[in-house]
């Protein structure tokens, strides 16, 4: 059971193996990413700062996409899950950052919570 900090994110192992070690940061950056996104509604993850383009809401969804594809297609062979199966990603290589802004809030936590990253 790894100790939690002030902000409810679990500390990396001090001293393990590469899989456990890796794993730990995963947990650590995934925990940090919620504490950031917690409590924010739609309006919340879709806020941009200065000049940028990219939103929290964009984030989770990149990242549920990323985790997906590193941890569900390249590690275990798996097709691609929805929502992004059925992605035309050659007419918008960036889709997941530009139709965040469709999506609720409660969507974009649960896509991000329910990739092969945090199931495991």
């Amino acid at each position: 059971m790894s100790q939690l900090d002030d902000h409810g994110r679990p500390e990396p192992p001090i001293a393990a193996d590469e899989t456990a070690t890796l794993l730990g940061f995963l947990d650590y950056q995934r925990a940090t990413l919620a504490w950031k996104c917690r409590g924010l509604d739609a309006a919340g993850l879709q806020a941009k700062v200065g000049a940028s383009s990219m939103t929290l809401g964009g984030m989770l969804k990149h990242l549920a996409y990323v985790e997906d594809y590193w941890f569900s297609q390249r590690l275990h062979g798996n097709d691609r899950r929805p929502p992004f199966d059925t992605v035309d990603w050659k007419a918008d290589p960036d889709w997941e950052w530009h139709s965040a802004a469709q999506d609720t809030s409660e969507q974009l936590f649960a896509l991000w919570q329910d990739t092969p990253m945090a199931e495991r």
